[in-house]
């Protein structure tokens, strides 16, 4: 006989961890006891040592679902041994060194249930398990107890506790349990506080009467797990507009939620992969191909059509089987973000749904998501028609995860949802990281802390302009803080000085201080090394690794330099980079304004490449030329001339913009951030993009100070050219996209011949763009070089955090 304690990490609390070891120790004659602590699973086992043996192997292997084992450690127990059966124990409180699981998405059997006439949870819309259920939009403390979460409001029933309680039972110690009887209640609401009477809708309950008001075209704010959403019907282009004339947002696609796939595939076609995503536990919105094309006819009917007329795709409907998606959903777009059902509640809701509903985030514009019922009766009630409400508090904002699938490959957009904050195991080298906490980005806001070899990110915050978003982010950093007990042992903030996350971290170094009385030291990162650093450490690219080419394009990050980059080639390790290369630096006439008025950036380029009486004379029935000429044109070219708010940067982001303004795309302004660029992405027809004759924009590059800069010149020329000829509008954006790719892997070419080169990292916003992605990785495999893209965290400044921890801990360690 021997007795040990074995030490379990990872994710291992509210996720049926406990109950799987009492199971499996039973199976194999154990006596002891298993329970949570602040570090995750604490076990204690007494038998021969060839069944522990057995037992220790055989839970790695049947590890449940939701559950996620880091690391095992086996010691002799020393303590006194009188063990005489195998117990769950009370979770013990100690120094919080484990993790907090994310939300997961109603597993089948508790949306079985939920169906099922003869059940307890029959139309329970708060059922889950072990296996699914509210997680860390409802924890405050750890350990992960019911005490601890918003569910300490609800005291179980008797059936609720027995159930809870019994160890063969797959609701053994979930925490959320509850039922019809004991736990929270939903309820639906008239926004103008009249009352709701029965006849009004032939029902079952409230949650049923949903279905029936979007079916009407009403509008409701539904509370759900880590947040409001408004939804409508999809198919109801009175309902869409009446959504974004009230919601004030009058471009960006919306989110779409069906009922089931089948729902889906009369829109969209997904691939086995996005099938996999969509109902995963995660359940992300899912960017997806919307039908369309040559292939129509095989597609069924009610399918999707896109056609290029006047810039815009226009949605219209073949055959009258499947009602079509209204045009205001998705304007300009190729894909369309779906989701299925993740609760119980969204499940009710859309039984009788048979087409998708507009499901967008519970907010006024700008702002972060609504979580708390008055808050929302204040901000949703003049966007709402009613609000389906319920008692259950979230605690952490928590919006939805998006995501698409690239080549096969699943590439993060916002990372939230079902995936925050799973920590993310860090490289070789950095097991005794010190404790690092990152500030983030100012757009797409992420924290990160780092602690023993893990990265712990924050679920995506928003953009901190927004006051709201601000106060969130401070809100929500303070409760990471907390949970974890972390003390920071230094902070990564990015070297742009008025970023609100700069500023923070700054004053969160003076107020911390060591024991020695010293403030916590601070480490300013600069934005486009911490975009490749990420990547590189979600890639496992080990500490002490040899540089890298990191090609990092975005719409700006502060440089070193005092400028403003976004179009980078940095040769980089995880401690120092080299700049090689970068895109021919143009003025953002306006400052913040260039980000919004993509004609701005038109002008920039087109100035600083000809001479504009020139340009007239040979262009002037250009449409481009005609518009801009009705600007004032002399007050920008002394905005110009005199520096005034016109900084010159290199980024990428501000040329597509260039691009798509001058063949009509968004030419007078954005409706959102990328939107120019988005649409250019939708309007280029991938077979165009493999027809190698349309190849025949070039960019020249240019070697001042050591550095080479891509001037794009003879692109412009050739463009415009395009432009006289009357070329298609989706001709021209199909072959900038090309072109750029082969620009940027002629200089990695360039590049490679005086530096030492074998993996090429893409990072940054733009390579959210699967066109150029799909181009750039393949050239680049073509010849011999190991391409390093995301998939844990976003290109965009949503992974930023993560690449200034590890800048951060490198540099703390060296």
């Amino acid at each position: 006989m021997s007795t040990e304690e074995i030490r379990v990490r990872g994710t291992v609390q509210g996720v049926g961890f406990r109950p799987t070891v009492y199971r499996l120790a039973k199976a194999y004659g154990l006596q002891g006891e298993v329970c949570n602590d602040g570090q995750g699973v604490l076990i204690r086992a007494s038998g021969c040592k060839e069944s522990i043996d057995e037992f220790v192997q055989k839970l790695q292997k049947e590890c449940p679902p939701l559950a996620r084992i880091d690391e095992v450690t086996r010691k002799r127990y020393e303590g006194k041994s009188t063990f005489q059966d195998f117990v769950i124990s009370h979770s013990v409180s100690s120094a919080v060194k484990t993790e907090i699981p994310p939300d997961a998405a109603t597993c089948p059997k508790c949306k079985a249930e939920i169906f099922d006439p003869f059940s307890r949870w029959y139309r329970y819309p708060f059922t889950n398990c072990t296996h699914c259920g509210p997680r860390l939009s409802i924890i405050r403390a750890i350990p992960y107890d019911r005490h601890n979460t918003s569910m300490a409001a609800f005291a179980m029933c008797a059936e609720c506790e027995k159930e809870y309680n019994d160890v063969e039972n797959r609701r053994f110690h979930a925490q959320p349990v509850a039922c019809q009887v004991c736990g929270p209640k939903a309820w639906l609401e008239r926004s103008d506080s009249k009352p709701i009477t029965a006849h009004m809708f032939s029902m079952l309950d409230d949650i049923d009467a949903v279905c029936t008001l979007l079916q009407k075209g009403e509008i409701v704010a539904i509370k759900g797990l880590g947040g409001f959403h408004l939804a409508c019907d999809a198919t109801q282009e009175t309902a869409v507009q009446k959504l974004r004339q009230r919601k004030q947002r009058n471009h960006k696609p919306f989110a779409l939620m069906a009922r089931d796939i089948a729902v889906i595939e009369q829109y969209c076609t997904p691939s086995a992969k996005e099938r996999e995503l969509l109902e995963s536990p995660t359940a992300p919105v899912v960017l997806i191909q919307a039908k369309g094309g040559d292939d129509d006819e095989e597609r069924g009917s009610g399918r999707i059509q896109f056609k290029i007329q006047n810039s815009k795709f226009k949605i219209q409907n073949s055959k009258l089987k499947t009602p079509p998606l209204a045009p205001s959903v998705a304007p300009g777009q190729s894909t369309l973000g779906f989701m299925l059902p993740y609760t119980p509640l969204h499940h009710l809701i859309l039984r009788r749904m048979n087409h998708p509903v507009v499901f967008t985030s519970g907010n006024l514009s700008d702002e972060p998501q609504c979580i708390d019922n008055n808050e929302a009766r204040e901000k949703l009630g003049k966007i709402a028609d009613y609000f389906l409400l319920h008692n259950r508090d979230i605690v952490n904002r928590v919006d939805d995860s998006v995501v698409r699938v690239v080549d096969d490959k699943v590439l993060t957009i916002r990372r939230a949802r079902g995936y925050a904050p799973t920590p993310i195991n860090l490289p070789p080298g950095f097991e005794s990281v010190p404790y690092v906490l990152a500030m983030g980005s100012e757009l797409k806001n992420t924290f990160c802390l780092l602690q023993q070899g893990k990265a712990i990110l924050s679920q995506h915050m928003g953009d901190l302009e927004s006051a709201e978003t601000f106060k969130s982010y401070q809100d929500t950093l303070n409760l990471y803080l907390n949970l974890f007990e972390y003390q920071p042992e230094a902070i990564a903030i990015d070297l742009h000085p008025e970023y609100l996350s700069t500023k923070l971290g700054k004053q969160l170094a003076d107020i911390n201080c060591h024991g020695d009385g010293n403030t916590v030291p601070i480490l300013h990162i600069q934005h486009h090394h911490a975009h490749i650093a990420a990547c590189m450490a979600e890639n496992g690219i080990h500490i002490n690794s040899p540089p890298v080419l990191g090609i990092a394009l975005d719409g700006l990050g502060y440089g070193d330099d005092g400028t403003l980059w976004g179009g980078e080639f940095l040769l980089a390790d995880y401690r120092h980079f080299k700049r090689l290369a970068t895109f021919k630096p143009v003025a953002m006439i306006g400052g913040k304004q260039a980000m919004k008025e993509p004609w701005r950036n038109t002008y920039a380029q087109l100035i600083s490449t000809f001479d504009w009486n020139n340009l007239k004379q040979k262009y002037k029935d250009l449409k481009i030329l005609e518009f801009l000429e009705q600007k004032p044109l002399k007050l920008l070219n002394q905005l110009i001339e005199k520096q005034i708010n016109s900084p010159l940067s290199s980024s990428v982001g501000r040329l597509f913009d260039a691009v798509a303004a001058a063949i009509g795309i968004c030419r007078e302004e954005c409706g959102y951030e990328g939107q120019a660029a988005i649409e250019m992405e939708a309007l280029a027809n991938t077979s165009i993009l493999d027809n190698k004759e349309n190849l025949n924009y070039s960019f020249n590059f240019i070697i001042s100070d050591d550095i080479y800069h891509i001037d794009s010149h003879p692109m412009w020329q050739a463009l415009l050219y395009d432009l006289q000829q009357r070329t298609p509008q989706e001709v021209i954006a199909a072959k900038f996209h090309t072109s750029l790719a082969h620009a940027i892997v002629e200089m990695v070419d360039n590049l490679r011949k005086k530096n030492d080169i074998h993996q090429v990292v893409l990072t940054g916003g733009v390579f959210q763009n699967s066109l150029l992605l799909e181009q750039v990785t393949k050239r680049l495999q073509a010849l011999g070089i190991n391409v390093l893209t995301h998939n844990l965290v976003p290109p965009n400044d949503g992974g930023l955090s993560l690449g200034q921890a590890v800048i951060a801990a490198a540099q703390l360690m060296s």
